[in-house]
């Protein structure tokens, strides 16, 4: 059965592949095959970072909670104990948003941590 080099099918993949790396430097976005080795790891590196994002936020969010923690003279660590012996249950991302946002909301919990751990 002789090969298909031009058939449609094999020519809309190679399509898709070519425009998927639009925009990639040289020959990456010109020459199917060096695309495709290009595209075949930048869907990996996009797999593998849209798990580290959320890493990433987490920390930030930790960052700036502590940064408002040790504005009002408590550490993070003592922080986030305190709002949980004070059954506060708010996620990182709010208390984040309250620490740059709202100063003083901020302040009132961390009020509420430190009474909850004397």
């Amino acid at each position: 059965m002789p090969r298909a080099v031009d058939g449609t099918k094999r020519k809309d993949h190679r399509k898709k592949i070519l425009r998927q790396a639009k925009g990639y430097w040289g020959r990456r976005s010109k020459l199917y095959r060096t695309a495709k080795d290009a595209v075949a790891k930048s869907l990996t590196y996009a797999y593998r970072d849209r798990k580290n994002r959320k890493r990433d936020f987490r920390s930030l969010w930790i960052t700036r909670i502590s940064a408002g923690c040790r504005a009002e003279g408590m550490s993070y660590s003592r922080f986030m104990h305190g709002l949980k012996r004070a059954n506060v249950q708010m996620n990182r991302k709010a208390l984040s948003n309250l620490a740059i946002e709202d100063r003083e909301a901020f302040r009132e919990l961390v009020g509420r941590a430190k009474s909850a751990l004397e």
